[in-house]
C-alpha cells in the first residue's frame, strides 16, 4: 500500500444519523404528553409543539425520524469538515484541512502526536509544519499510519509541554513586536477572523515562537533543536 488516508470513518457518521432517527422517534411518542404538561403547569405550548402533538401518530413517527435523520447528517457533516483529513506516504504527508491542503516531505519530520485533539507534526528545529484538528476517534487510526510508515510518532502528549507558558501582554519575556503579534491574533481569533489569526501565528512562528491555545489562554515556547 503507498499510502494510507485517515478521516472520520464513515460508520460513526451514519451511527450518528440513526441517533437522529431514534431521537425524533422518540419525540414523536413525547411530544404530546409534554405538550399535555405544559398546557396544565403554564396553560400554554410552543406552537411547533401543538402542531406535531396534533399530528396522527403514523405521521409524526416517519417525519420526525426524517427531521432525526436530516439532524443527525449536517452534525456528521460539520464533524467531518472540522476535522483535517490526513494522508499519509512513505515519501510525505498530506493534511488537508478547511478546503486548505499541505504536502509535509517525510525527512522534514522530527515528530509526529497529537496534543488535545490536534495533530501536529514538528520539523527538526521544533517548530510546527503544521497543527489541524483531528477528534479523539482518529488517534489510534493516525498512530497505525504514521508508524506503518516509519514516522517518529510521539504519542498523545507534546514532548516539548514543560516549555510552554502562558502569553501575559507586556511581559518583559517577549519584545513588543510578539506582544503585538500575539494580540492581533487574540483579538482575531476573538473576533472569528481566521485569516488574519493564521497570518498572525505564521509571522510568530518566522520570530521562532511556537503558539497553541489552551482554554481560551495563547501559550508558547521558543523554538529550538528537537
Amino acid at each position: 500500500m503507498d499510502s494510507v488516508t485517515v478521516r472520520i470513518p464513515p460508520p460513526w457518521l451514519w451511527a450518528l444519523r440513526l441517533v437522529g432517527v431514534a431521537l425524533g422517534i422518540g419525540v414523536a411518542f413525547a411530544v404530546g404528553p409534554v405538550v399535555d404538561w405544559l398546557m396544565a403547569l403554564v396553560g400554554g405550548a410552543p406552537g411547533p409543539l401543538r402542531l406535531v402533538a396534533r399530528m396522527p401518530l403514523t405521521w409524526a413517527v416517519p417525519v420526525l425520524a426524517a427531521v432525526g435523520a436530516l439532524v443527525g447528517a449536517w452534525f456528521g457533516h460539520e464533524w467531518q469538515k472540522e476535522n483535517a483529513v490526513v494522508t499519509v506516504g512513505a515519501d510525505a504527508t498530506v493534511v488537508t484541512h478547511r478546503g486548505e491542503s499541505v504536502h509535509i516531505g517525510r525527512d522534514q519530520v522530527a515528530a509526529v502526536f497529537t496534543d488535545g485533539q490536534d495533530l501536529v507534526l514538528l520539523d527538526h528545529a521544533g517548530l510546527p509544519l503544521v497543527r489541524a484538528k483531528a477528534d479523539d476517534v482518529l488517534t489510534g487510526q493516525l498512530r497505525s499510519a504514521f508508524e506503518r510508515f516509519g514516522y517518529p510518532w510521539r504519542g498523545t502528549r507534546d514532548p516539548h509541554e514543560s516549555e510552554y507558558v502562558g502569553w501575559v501582554d507586556r511581559s518583559p519575556d517577549l519584545d513588543e513586536q510578539t506582544h503585538d503579534l500575539l494580540r492581533a491574533r487574540h483579538r482575531a481569533l476573538a473576533d472569528k477572523r481566521p485569516g488574519e489569526a493564521a497570518q498572525a501565528l505564521d509571522a510568530l512562528r518566522a520570530r521562532g515562537l511556537v503558539v497553541r491555545d489552551r482554554a481560551g489562554t495563547q501559550e508558547y515556547r521558543r523554538a529550538r533543536p528537537s
